[in-house]
């Protein structure tokens, strides 16, 4: 089954925990603090797998964890890193992290980085300084990076095959390639995108068969709308029209609405460089027909074909194989944003509907994750850190009492002076 989108949910792996320790040992006196570092949580990355062609494994799957680290141990042992977890994707899949584009993804093994594992917690050997020689603080490891990931696959192809329904498309391509794409004489036997790859001169150029659209294709009727992406990437569009007038249309109208659908779904479609097979000449006396399109088109390669005899497809693939060697026009996806520094508080307090003080702000939410609030040594330590970066005046000015509850996270206090 072909898919081309999907939504998963990631989260890295957490850090460990530091490990609260002390040396013991026969002849050494005073041994101090020997509590390792937990180790690192694993990172989640989305890597390009040649051998993939959809991502229909994930939309089975849609949660990802990596592995968390382990927690530090005694005689300054650090804990072991959680490992990374790779996520494999085809080529041309567009990332989007949290409903913004984060990646592109188009050449072979191009791997990115898509949510942080957490930094290990620290151990009480690194808290002992000269004034505080047996300390009893350790961190918990700090939680990984969660995030929202959209998935959709352009597929990468050289040349856009489009036309209506029964035109001929996927005659065409498993005619010059290898490809075995369903054929019938009804409407809609393509029900997903086929690639062909043609070997012409030395040089590989891959086509892809989108399946057929109809009139309103670009307004959500028929199948072309859901495939109409991956032709975006696409150098050359070829136009497959059926001469023979087979399903009753005049092959120029039927151009027309083709061209009319791509302009109406992307500007840039139009922009690519063309080529118009018309098909079917065996089927009948075309040369009237064939001779009226060509007058009504001016300035464009027009071919005429028979996927039944292969009379005139070489002249057709010799002139595809030039115009993907031109440059075309890039295709419409939004820039990846360039990231810029924007100052945010340390913390903000908002009051809510309960009457409870809520503190917000990145810094301090992970130094609440990451407190040991049952060790006596380290709730102090929380409690200067938030003296020493103004919350508890902040609390004061907004009208904070003893006894009032104060919320960090998922943690609340009752206020104390």
């Amino acid at each position: 089954m072909f898919i081309d989108k999907a939504k998963i949910f990631i989260t890295a792996g957490r850090g460990g925990d530091g490990c609260i320790s002390f040396r013991r040992e026969k002849f050494v006196p005073l041994g101090g603090p020997d509590g390792g570092n937990g180790g690192k949580g694993g990172d989640i990355y989305i890597e390009t797998d040649i051998k993939k062609s959809t991502l229909l494994d994930l939309s089975y799957r849609p949660k990802f964890f990596a592995e968390n680290g382990s927690r530090g141990e005694s005689s300054n042992k650090f804990g072991k890193y959680g490992q990374d977890l790779v996520i494999k994707v085809p080529l041309g899949t567009l990332v989007y992290k949290n409903k913004e584009l984060f990646a592109d993804l188009k050449e072979e093994g191009q791997r990115v980085l898509v949510a942080k594992g957490g930094r290990g917690g620290r151990g009480n050997s690194s808290f002992k300084t000269q004034r505080h020689t047996v300390p009893r603080i350790a961190e918990k490891g700090e939680p990984g990076e969660t995030a929202e990931i959209e998935l959709e696959l352009r597929l990468i192809a050289d040349v856009g095959l489009v036309g209506f329904p029964n035109a001929g498309k996927s005659t065409f391509l498993s005619v010059v390639s290898s490809a075995r794409p369903k054929i019938a004489d009804y409407p809609f036997t393509t029900l997903e995108p086929n690639l062909g790859v043609v070997s012409l001169h030395d040089k590989q150029i891959v086509i892809a068969d989108i399946p057929g659209i109809i009139e309103g294709a670009s307004s959500g009727k028929g199948l072309g709308l859901e495939f109409l992406r991956h032709i975006k990437r696409t150098k050359v569009l070829l136009y497959m029209i059926d001469v023979s007038g087979f399903d009753g249309r005049d092959p120029y109208e039927v151009y027309k609405i083709l061209n009319n659908e791509l302009k109406k779904y992307s500007k840039y479609l139009s922009k690519k460089h063309m080529v118009i097979a018309l098909n079917k000449i065996d089927a009948g006396d075309c040369e009237q027909t064939i001779k009226k399109f060509k007058k009504n088109i001016k300035n464009k390669k027009i071919f005429a074909v028979s996927n039944m005899t292969k009379e005139g497809i070489d002249k057709l693939l010799e002139t595809i194989s030039k115009l993907v060697e031109l440059p075309v026009k890039e295709e419409d996806i939004k820039s990846i944003p360039v990231k810029k520094y924007i100052y945010e508080p340390d913390f903000k307090i908002d009051i809510d509907e309960d009457g409870v003080y809520v503190i917000s702000g990145k810094k301090i939410e992970v130094l609440a994750e990451m407190t040991k609030f049952n060790e006596e040594d380290a709730l102090r330590r929380f409690q200067n850190i938030l003296k020493k970066m103004g919350v508890e005046l902040a609390l004061e000015e907004k009208g904070c009492k003893v006894g009032d509850t104060v919320r960090i996270g998922t943690f609340e206090f009752d206020f104390t002076k």
